[in-house]
């Protein structure tokens, strides 16, 4: 693997400890990170989480890292990994405890599972499931099996009935929704890659090697 300068959001949104573990097998050390001060010298970036839309782009917003994010990802071309919550802030907006608009980097919206009451299932969305990857031109899910399975803690989706020239995968629960994508240095699974076992470690290695 080429060298690299990984750092790692920290905004109050998630526990990071185990997505470190994780990125230590890879003997990567990423750096902490919750100032804009100096975020142009990384060369990728992760942005986890767990919780509200809406408590999370406040957060973002009061260290000042919404700006600068967008200023690295979209001039610079960082690259970006948003994990759970953190690909869904990635997102134009969400419908989460009223409307909040996202980063903007990817034009999905973010809506919360809303099922039939005979279908039976619970939200929150936990536990293992099964993707399916669409497609894959850019590597993203290289060495990773067509149906596997991954980690989701989630009340909120994005729906992937758009026609987009991504790289991505989707998951059923109750409904079809955006599992994980890669379009251009921007990433996303809306499952924990940290907590999948080895095909996490493989989709995070992935993300690395870009």
């Amino acid at each position: 693997m080429k060298k690299i300068k990984l750092g790692i959001l920290d905004y109050g949104m998630g526990n990071l400890t185990s997505l470190q573990n994780s990125l230590n097998f890879f003997n990567v050390k990423p750096i902490i990170i919750n100032t804009p001060d100096n975020l142009e010298h990384y060369s990728h970036i992760i942005l986890p989480g767990v919780g509200s839309f809406k408590t999370a782009i406040y957060n973002l917003k009061k260290i000042r890292l919404i700006e600068k994010i967008k200023k690295i990802v979209k001039l610079k071309k960082t690259k970006i990994l948003g994990i759970c919550l953190g690909m869904q802030l990635l997102a134009q907006n969400s419908n989460e405890n009223g409307h909040t608009r996202g980063l903007g980097l990817i034009k999905f919206e973010v809506k919360k599972f809303r099922f039939e009451k005979k279908n039976n299932l619970k939200i929150p969305h936990v536990g293992f499931n099964q993707i399916k990857i669409v497609r894959n031109k850019k590597n993203f899910f290289d060495n990773i099996n067509i149906n596997a399975d991954f980690y989701f803690v989630h009340s909120y989706k994005l729906d992937p009935n758009l026609r987009i020239d991504y790289d991505y995968a989707t998951c059923e629960y109750g409904k079809k929704f955006l599992a994980a994508f890669n379009h251009e240095n921007i990433f996303g699974t809306q499952f924990h890659p940290e907590k999948s076992q080895s095909n996490g470690l493989t989709l995070l290695y992935n993300f690395l090697k870009t």
